[in-house]
């Protein structure tokens, strides 16, 4: 993930209200590039080798939580304020434990980890024969977060170089393998799409919904809201309504641009759909389509380029979350949360990527239902907050569902739960209906009780 910084132009500013189309094309631009990361790739290849000749379906499942969903998390952190601001509405301590594992969720514990996972990945076909995987892929780490940690201690130029640089050449990479992945299916070259296997054998569309929590885009757009409207402050939009409606702009920008790549991307994956069917990870399907297309030039151009960009994205993430940490932790300096974030994603990262997408599965099951319901009730904040109870209520009763059901397919996946006769239960949507309630039943609640309240106030007057 990588922020840029957009310059103002005094020409261009129109009465403190609005952007240029051009300034306005910059941020949404800028949204994008922060967004960016590891997991935006390899997830929809992977989608495509899998769900095959039903990738359409799984893929617009996809869009609407890997693209729609982050929008909306930018634009109800912009209207609330800051991410802490909008839990706070539940409760201040659910505030601070939230926040933190969001922090935690995009950083050591899932996507930092991941970031050195996907860039060996990448490396393995270059390996010399015979060494072993495991003991390659422990020098690797530990080289990669050595580095990392010394970047992320001292960022400076370099790392901006490799923001400049390998972000333009990764998204050229992209263009070509996507544009011959195309070429290959619309002229026939390619096999026809194989036939779905799991998870996409089942209801293509909401495996794609539930694939699309392991990009940590909406968790990652809960931190992001807020730097997006500072930025369009910058460029000198003060009016609150400019301000928004230039956030949902920029976000318009990103949500197409993500759509394109992440189509592209599941083209390459439908391409090798029937050659690949027991892939596990979307690395691979890159690499071979890179390899096929390209030959060993672009196995190399790929490793190469996937390992700068991953060693950007690592050392962002390092800072971030070790600057949260630090100033939530007064007694731990930055340079030591840095070192535990990175030696700890060390040991994760060597269980492998295969390993590290498997067991992201329930921990973003746990994360994600209570995120979206937040953000769904931050975009109807003013209404919410009319009902003040609905927010712990609703948001509460969700998390205990998807608790729940995420420490059972953790620990004990065959274990069965009173919680799996709930509709949507089966596709992993079992929280939905319970959230729905709690919502409608605080509410209905409240206002009971306020107009009972208000019954009794004459009453008590004219005693």
């Amino acid at each position: 993930m990588g922020e840029k910084n957009v310059g103002p132009s005094a020409a261009s500013l129109r009465a403190g209200s609005s952007l240029a189309p051009r300034q306005s094309l910059s941020v949404g631009i800028t949204l994008f590039s922060m967004f960016f990361g590891a997991g935006n790739l390899i997830l929809p290849p992977l989608l495509g080798a899998q769900a095959g000749s039903e990738s359409l379906p799984a893929i617009v499942g996809f869009f609407a939580a890997g693209v729609g969903l982050p929008v909306l998390g930018i634009i109800a952190v912009a209207l609330a304020g800051t991410l802490r601001d909008l839990a706070s509405r539940v409760h201040p301590v659910f505030a601070r434990v939230f926040v933190a594992l969001v922090y935690l969720a995009i950083g050591p514990c899932l996507a930092i980890p991941r970031t050195a996972s996907t860039a060996f990945e990448m490396l393995v076909p270059l390996l010399p024969a015979g060494l072993s995987v495991d003991v390659a892929r422990l020098a690797f780490s530990l080289a990669f977060f050595v580095l990392a940690f010394v970047l992320a201690l001292r960022p400076g130029r370099l790392t901006r170089f490799l923001g400049r640089v390998t972000g333009p050449a990764l998204i050229a990479l992209i263009v070509a393998v996507v544009l011959a992945s195309a070429a290959s299916l619309l002229g026939g070259a390619a096999a026809p799409a194989a036939a779905p296997v799991a998870p996409y054998d089942g209801n293509a569309a909401v495996q794609g919904f539930l694939t699309g929590y392991q990009t940590m885009d909406l968790l990652a757009s809960l931190t992001f809201g807020l730097v997006i409207a500072e930025n369009v402050r910058g460029l000198g939009v003060t009016d609150g309504r400019g301000v928004m409606r230039e956030v949902c702009r920029a976000g318009a920008i990103a949500g197409v641009l993500m759509m394109a790549v992440y189509g592209g991307l599941c083209a390459v994956g439908i391409e090798l759909s029937a050659e690949l069917p027991g892939v596990a990870n979307g690395a691979v399907v890159i690499t071979e389509s890179a390899t096929r297309h390209f030959g060993l030039a672009g196995t190399v151009i790929v490793a190469v380029i996937f390992l700068l960009a991953c060693l950007n994205v690592c050392v962002g993430l390092i800072s971030c979350c070790g600057s949260y940490f630090a100033d939530e932790l007064p007694r731990v300096s930055y340079r030591g949360c840095a070192l535990v974030f990175a030696a700890f994603s060390c040991v994760v990262s060597n269980l492998g990527l295969d390993a590290i997408l498997s067991f992201s599965g329930s921990l973003l099951g746990a994360l994600y239902p209570p995120a979206i319901v937040l953000v769904l009730m931050g975009m109807l904040r003013c209404r919410c907050d009319a009902v003040p109870p609905v927010w712990p209520w609703t948001v509460g009763v969700t998390v205990l569902v998807s608790s729940l059901e995420a420490a059972r397919d953790a620990l004990a996946p065959g274990l069965s739960l009173p919680l799996d006769a709930l509709p949507l239960a089966d596709l992993g949507l079992g929280w939905v209906l319970p959230a729905a309630l709690a919502a409608a039943i605080s509410c209905a609640v409240t206002i009971a009780a306020r107009r009972l309240r208000a019954g009794r106030a004459p009453a008590d007057r004219t005693s």
